[in-house]
């Protein structure tokens, strides 16, 4: 089980390279970690229908990254995906 930092948020998209690409982007624009992994719903069988996550837990301004949900999601929307704040 992955802990997680209070304040983080947590990008899900379809696709594992708009996943990596948009981490890049956010890591670029001063978000960390920016942590990439797959997400494998309870109950799921099939491995090809796994969401991947970006964490995020830092935003540049060097805050909590939930200060950033809003930006965040309109960037999630952008590639098929939404964030949620943890």
């Amino acid at each position: 089980m992955v802990e997680r930092t209070r304040g983080t948020v947590l990008v899900t998209l379809p696709d594992r390279e708009d996943a990596d690409e948009l981490a890049e982007q956010l890591l670029e624009q001063g978000y960390e970690p920016c942590a990439v992994h797959r997400d494998m719903l309870a109950g799921e069988d099939d491995a090809e229908d796994v969401d991947w996550v970006i964490e995020v837990s830092t935003g540049p301004h060097g805050g909590p990254a939930v200060f950033d949900e809003p930006h965040l999601s309109l960037l999630a929307e952008d590639y098929g995906g939404f964030a949620v704040a943890e």
